[in-house]
């Protein structure tokens, strides 16, 4: 039983030759919409926008007609199958005449002989018998319509080029004349009609028919015929012999490979290519129009090409042609053997296509003078092979897809293809493999995007395999892809493969540049510089850097950019790098492959240990292990040694890789030593969260090893970062920071290391300190000053006379504080170490500030900030904003709110949760300080949610009392509940002085925070400001804070308040505080 299915007229079903009822016209729109994807899942929303005009029904709607459908269709052998968020219609492709039409008309245009292209021309056209659809009416079917009437028309014009080369002159004029009453304003058609005409011995009715179509044509358009046209009139006009040869119109050339029904995204990309493409403006080109798309293999370089080649190929009427140039390949087709392809499709016959190169490009050139022809050169090897195709004449266009940019092509405009975004790369997956599906599984969805790298062929290869497993989850495609080892191997189906693609690439590479490319995808890193390709190869940078340019060159290695050190970076994509390794694994031995991971990470080493020195931060003694540096020099780094932070700075994410592959290879020793070069950065940019997940990893590699002094270094920095962090309830974050402190302290103990033990001394009553073990704080401290002075590690004194400075002022003796803090100062200078001077000079304007001694306290915190500011330290910056704006506060200066709120900033920037507790603290107290309890207690309930959160309980106790403060003109019964929690904690904690502080509070009568004379206090506190010592100063100071921050306007008008200030303006600065969502904190110390 044969079934056949007609869309060319009305639709129709035949069994065996015999009419079947495909039902009522709605039935049979639901039919065509199915017909014209046979095969293949229509989803269930295209469904109904193509088959109900007026806009869809209920889903209800279209399952029952397609339930009577599958009534109508079993019993003839047709199945209508659910598939992956659509119905399919699974019937063979030739039973449908629009299928048979156009692959009729394909077969005939590639045929040999004419004799034979106009026999499948004449079966290929014979299959219509009205217009496509007829009786069916809707939007979707009327422009479907149109374009496969405009299909027809060309296949009827290739049609009469063959008969006209046949000499079938009166069948031509016979079967032309119902096209010419459709289409009579054709221009093709119309040189075609004179040439019958003149040739079957009409010249009259040829120079009638060029008279027509002049007529028309100014007539309806306003212009007059072609140069072609107009060239064929005067031939037929003088009787010129050379018309007895054949001078037909070449055929049409439409070689465009099908577009793909499932594009998806690069909309700005086909846009700009549409635009450079263009034809131009009235006035015309110039100059031959090239554009071209550059990008790695898989990155969808060939289907963007051809689907701005059918968006744009109404604008070259006259053809448009096409060829895959196969330059991946080691030896890619001779630009010949284009041009006679070319040459053939233009309609020159084989036997007279010269042989001679030149020749070639000649003929091709003059065929394409004054013609309208798009030009698509797929998958370009060089400029070389690409020059000879292009056409002369600037009424063409040219569009070329290379790995590499073509330079060597001039007027050339380039776009790189990038990989799809995530909302991109999904939406791709759902037109594959239905979206419904997709919708479904989103989380599934979106991690088999991440691991297919949002490649475009990777993400087809995943669409086709779960199209055709509808069974399938998402989440097990998701498994199967989350192997690295296996990747590759599930990313190929059919004719599609990733691995495939990437080795055509490969295979065209010499053998230093496929070494290298091996060697680099040993490595787990983001990115990388070039030094790591000279340490790899073992080579000189200049032959190195010819390597790394062949593979930017193959699209195998992407040049990301130049870095905040100057230095050029490039990414190995997650798959590439997957196939780099593979090939390593394949053409290396495993000691090969060891000692390249030995010299890359080794080498990021040594150029973090000749960094490291000139990085500010805490003076920890130096302890190093004994991994192997190979020498590196920084001129293949890139790197000017003159600013090492911002060396780290571009480097971070390559050397937190990097100590993680060390950890994971059992290379814990040049993991340890590469973890200490980073922790003076990590504490410089407040990066305590990568501090402490990265001493953690190093830590635990080094217990397993057995390495003892590595795991003590590592332990040293996680402690001072975990004093201030808890990531478990308070007590028992305390309690575990404790515990590690005097673990530190043991193990530096039995390795005999004095200065460690000092440094371990200070951990420890930083630790007992934060506990609020006082006067143990106080021993531990007094004895890692002696080891410290004992072991001449003088950057141990300095930080030990700072633990003491804590101690003591935990107990309220400030002058002793000070001192210890004057001796801390001159030791951090004698170091020459300016951060940690800026430290001290914080701590130092904190204790004369809570002495009373403010213009000393302003002094100081000054210079602190101005070193902060030098150094880029957003710790320090911050914490001496927020004292800065506790001692204008007290001033009644209304620049408090300035350096609270850009504290508040950098808190917020850099997740630092004590700097974010401590600013929304000082806030709180201005918001009080100017009468507004109700925004003050808001603030301060946020502040105090933190410190608890985070078990720092003296800061929760002063930030109670302030809270208690607020609430007492409010909501009396709160304060007394957090007057009376903030006594609790600072009883716990031996404050007797401070609790009592609170008691009296207890018994103040309610506050009126919005009397005149407080408002008059505070204005008259404002007015006193402009006689501090250092005012002038401070303005600027500002400005640069705020212009830091990304707020130079702001900085700019804070400026211009203080001097309106000084003239005496008693105006009450309240500037408006931003209420942010506190975001997930990171630790900090």
């Amino acid at each position: 039983m044969a079934t056949e299915f007609g869309v060319l007229g009305d639709v129709e079903i035949r069994v065996d030759g015999v009419p079947v009822d495909a039902g009522p016209a709605q039935q049979r729109r639901v039919l065509a919409a199915l017909l014209v994807d046979a095969g293949r899942p229509v989803p269930v929303d295209r469904l109904l926008g193509r088959a109900w005009p007026d806009g869809p029904p209920s889903r209800a709607t279209l399952y029952s007609y397609l339930s009577r459908l599958r009534q109508l269709l079993a019993p003839i052998g047709v199945r209508l199958a659910r598939r992956a968020g659509g119905y399919a219609l699974l019937t063979d492709p030739e039973s449908i005449d629009l299928h048979r039409f156009r692959g009729l008309v394909a077969e005939a245009r590639a045929a040999p002989a004419d004799e034979r292209a106009h026999a499948l021309f004449t079966r290929a056209l014979a299959l219509w018998r009205d217009d496509a659809f007829a009786g069916l009416d809707g939007a979707w079917l009327d422009g479907l319509r149109d374009a496969l009437s405009q299909e027809r028309l060309s296949a009827a014009l290739d049609h009469h080029d063959v008969l006209l080369r046949l000499g079938e002159y009166a069948e031509m004029l016979s079967g032309a004349a119902a096209v010419a009453l459709a289409h009579p304003m054709d221009e093709r058609l119309a040189r075609q009609l004179m040439l019958a005409n003149y040739r079957a011995g009409r010249p009259a009715a040829a120079l009638d028919q060029y008279r027509r179509i002049r007529r028309l044509l100014v007539a309806e358009l306003g212009a007059e015929p072609s140069v072609d046209l107009e060239r064929l009139h005067r031939l037929i006009l003088a009787a010129d012999p050379a018309l007895a040869v054949d001078l037909a119109r070449p055929p049409f050339p439409a070689l465009l490979p099908p577009d793909l029904p499932d594009f998806t995204g690069r909309t700005d990309q086909v846009a700009a290519l549409a635009e450079w493409l263009a034809p131009g403006d009235g006035h015309g080109r110039t100059a031959l129009a090239v554009a071209g798309i550059a990008g790695m293999a898989g990155i969808g370089k060939s289907a963007l090409a051809v689907h701005v080649a059918h968006q744009i190929a109404r604008s070259y009427p006259d053809g448009q042609l096409h060829i895959d140039l196969r330059g991946a390949e080691r030896t890619p087709p001779d630009p010949a053997d284009a041009l006679a392809l070319f040459l053939r499709a233009l309609g020159v016959d084989w036997r007279a296509i010269p042989t001679d190169p030149t020749e070639r490009k000649s003929l091709y050139r003059s065929l394409m003078a004054d013609r309208r022809i798009l030009v698509v050169l797929d998958n370009a090897a060089s400029a070389k092979q690409v020059r000879p195709l292009l056409p002369g004449a600037a009424t063409c266009a040219v569009l070329i897809t290379s790995r590499p940019r073509l330079t060597g092509l001039e007027g050339a405009r380039w776009i790189e293809l990038g990989t799809l975004s995530a909302a991109g790369a999904t939406h791709l997956l759902g037109q594959i493999a239905g979206e419904d599906r997709i919708t479904r599984q989103r989380a599934d969805a979106a991690e088999v995007v991440r691991l297919c790298g949002g490649l475009p062929l990777a993400i087809r290869v995943a669409g086709a395999r779960l199209t055709a497993r509808p069974g399938w989850p998402l989440a097990h495609l998701a498994a199967l892809l989350g192997d690295e080892r296996h990747r590759l191997d599930q990313l190929a189906t059919g004719d599609l493969a990733v691995r495939a693609s990437l080795a055509l690439s490969y295979e065209a590479l010499e053998p230093p540049a496929r070494r290298l490319f091996g060697l680099l995808g040993l490595f787990d890193v983001p990115d990388f510089t070039t030094w790591l390709a000279v340490a790899v190869l073992e080579t000189s940078s200049h032959r190195a850097d010819q390597c790394v340019e062949s593979l930017v060159d193959a699209q195998l290695l992407t040049l990301v950019g130049s870095d905040r050190a100057g230095q050029l970076r490039y990414r190995l994509h997650d798959l590439v790098r997957l196939f780099a390794r593979e090939r390593a694994e394949a053409d290396l031995t495993a000691e090969q492959r060891i000692r390249a991971l030995r010299l890359g990470l080794g080498g990021w080493l040594a150029l973090a240990e000749r960094m490291a020195p000139h990085v500010p931060g805490p003076c920890y003694a130096p302890i190093s292990g004994s991994a192997p540096r190979p020498p590196i020099a920084l001129e293949s780094a890139g790197v000017p040694p003159p600013d090492p932070v911002r060396w780290f700075d571009a480097e971070r994410a390559a050397l937190l890789s990097a100590v993680r592959q060390a950890c994971d290879l059992g290379l814990e020793e040049l993991a340890f030593d590469l973890a200490g070069c980073l922790e003076k950065y990590f504490d410089l940019r407040g990066m305590y969260a990568d501090w402490a997940a990265t001493n953690s990893r190093v830590m635990r590699a080094c217990q397993h090893a057995g390495n003892l002094r590595g795991e003590a270094v590592m332990l040293r920095g996680l402690v001072d970062v975990r004093t201030w962090i808890a990531d478990a309830p308070p007590d028992q974050a305390m309690t575990e920071s404790g515990a590690s402190a005097e673990r530190l302290l043991d193990m530096f103990t039995r390795l005999g290391d004095a200065r460690g033990i000092a440094d371990a001394e200070v951990t420890h009553s930083w630790a007992l300190t934060a506990q609020g073990r006082h006067l143990d704080a106080l021993d531990a401290a007094t004895r890692a000053l002696h080891r410290a002075e004992g072991a001449a590690h003088p950057g141990g004194q300095a930080r030990a006379h700072v633990a003491l400075a804590l101690a003591h002022r935990e107990q309220s003796r400030l002058d002793r504080a000070v001192t210890h803090l004057t001796e801390a100062l001159s030791a951090a200078r004698r170091l020459g170490n300016a951060r940690y001077e800026a430290t001290v000079l914080q701590f130092l304007g904190i204790g004369h500030l809570e002495m009373g001694d403010l213009d000393s306290s302003e002094r100081h915190l000054a210079e602190s900030l101005a070193i902060s500011h030098r150094f880029r330290d957003n710790y320090t910056e911050a914490l001496t904003l927020l004292a800065l704006a506790r001692l204008q506060l007290r001033r009644g200066d209304p620049r408090a709110r300035v350096h609270a709120d850009a504290a508040l900033a950098i808190a917020r920037e850099y997740h630092m949760p004590h700097h974010l507790a401590d600013a929304l603290a000082v806030l709180g107290e201005i918001e009080l300080a100017h009468g507004r309890p109700a925004q003050a207690a808001s603030l301060l309930t946020e502040s105090v949610a933190i410190w608890r959160t985070r078990g720092w309980l003296s800061y929760q106790a002063a930030t109670l009392t302030t809270l208690g403060r607020a609430y007492a003109s409010i909501d009396p019964p709160a304060a007394r509940r957090v007057f009376n929690e903030a006594r609790a904690l600072y009883l716990r904690l031996g404050h007797t002085s401070k609790a009592n502080d609170v008691t009296g509070l207890l018994t103040q009568p309610t506050p009126n925070h919005h009397s005149p004379a407080r408002r008059r206090r505070v204005d008259q506190g404002h007015m006193a400001v402009v006689r501090s010592p250092i005012h002038d100063r401070m303005p600027l100071i500002d400005a640069k804070v705020l212009d830091r921050r990304g707020r130079p306007g702001l900085g700019a008008g804070r400026v211009l308040s203080y001097r309106d200030a000084r003239r005496g303006s008693s105006t009450s600065f309240d500037f408006p505080h931003p209420r942010r969502k506190t975001p997930r904190a990171r630790c900090t110390s």
